[in-house]
């Protein structure tokens, strides 16, 4: 069961990925928005979010803390997904995603490993 926080932290996370490429593709602003409705948030306040993510100094890029590891992974999993909307998952947002990993208290092998069916799945 999702927080309120973790609904919350979900979406601020998913921003914070799409920010880390410097340039937000319509994939990301895709799969942003499907979270953003999932979880209940108005649009204006989303559609906002996503047209000033780029200037918004506000959305600091600390690593996030879930309520629980299923929560946490789920997360990954989307960030994997919305990082490879664009076809390239830099170094800044593979290194983002590693400190959610260690925050949560997850394996490394596991992101690894998940990754890695990521770049496969786009070879």
């Amino acid at each position: 069961m999702y927080t309120p926080l973790d609904k919350s932290s979900y979406l601020k996370g998913l921003l914070i990925l799409a920010r880390k490429s410097k340039c937000l593709v319509d994939g990301e602003k895709s799969i942003i928005r499907d979270v953003a409705k999932r979880f209940s948030f108005s649009n204006d306040f989303y559609e906002e979010s996503i047209k000033n993510l780029l200037d918004n100094k506000y959305i600091l890029d600390n690593p996030i803390k879930f309520s629980t590891k299923n929560i946490a992974i789920d997360f990954l999993s989307e960030g994997l997904k919305l990082g490879f909307s664009d076809n390239v998952l830099d170094d800044a947002e593979i290194n983002w995603l590693k400190l959610i990993c260690f925050e949560n208290g997850i394996e490394i092998e596991w992101f690894n490993k998940k990754l890695s069916q990521y770049v496969k799945s786009e070879e």
